[in-house]
C-alpha cells in the first residue's frame, strides 16, 4: 500500500495510476492510498491507511493503539485515530474514527508498528472514550493483565486529564489494580463485597501450606476464608487437577475454600455473595465488627 504522493515521487503520473486502477490491477483505499494488488488487505495495511488518510500528524490511539501493541482477545469497532485540535482532516474513511484532541503531544507517539500512542496514554484514552463504563474498566484491566503497561505508568498518564466524567472511575480502578486485582472478574468480587458490607479481603494473598506456597485470589486471614475466582482456563485438564489439590490442601489445613466461577458471578452473584457471607459468619465474623 502506497500513497498517490509516493507514487508521484517514484515517477508515476496520475494517468498511469488511473490506468492501473481502471484495469483492475490496483485498488483504491480511501482518497490518498493505493493498494498495488487486488487481494485482501492486512490489518497492518489498514492501520497505515487510517493514519495516511487522516493527515500528516495523525496516529492510531486508544483501544486501536492497544491492539496494535499486541492486546489480545479484543476487537475495536473502528480504527481510532487522533489528530490535533483544529487540524484539517484529509478524509474520514469507512471504519475510521477520528478524534481531535487538545492533548496532542509528539512525546506520546511511538512508531512501532505504525504511528500510535504509547501504551499508558492509549489505555487512559481508551478508558475515557469507551462506550460504557464496563468497557472502560475492561480495557484498562486487560492492558495491565497482559503486561502492556504498568499501573503506575497509566496513573502518570492519567495526570494530564484535568476534567472528564470518567476521571474518578479511572482513579479508583487504578487503585484497585495496584492492590493486586488481576482481572475484571476479581474487581467485581471486591466491589461486590464492598456493596454488601462484607469485610475487605486480602488480594493475591500468599498462603503457606505443607505442600508449598500458593497465591490466592482472595483470603480473609482473620477468619481463614478463601475465595478463588474461576475463569474458563480453570476447566482445562491441567488446571483442574492442580486446583483440586490446592483446594484440598487448604481445606485440610483449616481454610474454608469457596469457588466462584466467572459465569456464576454474571448469572447469580447474590447467591454466591450470600455463601461468602455465610462462610464468614460461621468462621466468627460479625457485621460491623472489624478484624482484630
Amino acid at each position: 500500500m502506497v500513497t498517490r504522493e509516493q507514487l508521484h515521487v517514484l515517477g508515476m503520473s496520475s494517468a498511469a495510476i488511473a490506468a492501473n486502477l481502471d484495469a483492475g490491477r490496483w485498488q483504491e483505499l480511501g482518497v490518498h492510498c493505493i493498494v498495488v494488488h487486488t487481494g485482501p488487505l492486512s490489518e497492518h495495511a489498514r492501520w497505515w491507511a487510517a493514519v495516511l488518510e487522516s493527515g500528516p500528524r495523525a496516529y492510531i490511539d486508544g483501544e486501536s493503539s492497544l491492539v496494535c501493541a499486541g492486546l489480545e482477545h479484543y476487537t475495536p469497532h473502528a480504527i481510532r485515530v487522533t489528530v490535533p485540535r483544529g487540524a484539517r482532516v484529509r478524509h474520514r474513511g469507512t471504519g475510521v474514527d477520528i478524534r481531535q484532541t487538545r492533548r496532542w503531544d509528539l512525546e506520546d507517539v511511538v512508531a512501532d508498528p505504525v504511528p500510535r500512542s504509547r501504551n499508558p496514554v492509549a489505555a487512559v484514552r481508551a478508558c475515557l472514550w469507551a462506550r460504557t463504563e464496563r468497557q472502560a474498566q475492561l480495557l484498562v484491566t486487560m492492558t495491565v493483565q497482559q503486561g502492556l503497561a504498568r499501573v503506575e505508568d497509566i496513573a502518570a498518564a492519567a495526570l494530564t486529564v484535568r476534567r472528564d466524567r470518567r476521571r474518578t472511575l479511572l482513579g479508583d480502578l487504578l487503585i484497585d489494580l495496584d492492590g493486586g486485582i488481576g482481572s475484571l472478574s476479581e474487581l467485581d468480587v471486591l466491589r461486590g463485597c464492598r456493596e454488601r458490607g462484607l469485610p475487605e479481603p486480602d488480594r493475591q494473598a500468599l498462603r503457606r501450606t505443607s505442600r508449598g506456597s500458593y497465591f490466592l485470589d482472595f483470603r480473609w486471614k482473620e477468619w481463614a476464608v478463601v475465595v478463588e475466582v474461576d475463569g474458563i482456563h480453570h476447566a482445562w485438564a491441567q488446571n483442574l487437577v492442580a486446583d483440586a489439590l490446592r483446594h484440598n490442601t487448604l481445606a485440610i489445613e483449616g481454610d474454608i475454600v469457596l469457588r466462584l466461577p466467572v459465569l456464576g458471578l454474571r448469572l447469580c452473584p447474590d447467591e454466591f455473595f450470600a455463601q461468602i457471607e455465610a462462610a464468614l459468619r460461621r468462621a466468627g465474623w460479625t457485621p460491623g465488627v472489624a478484624a482484630a
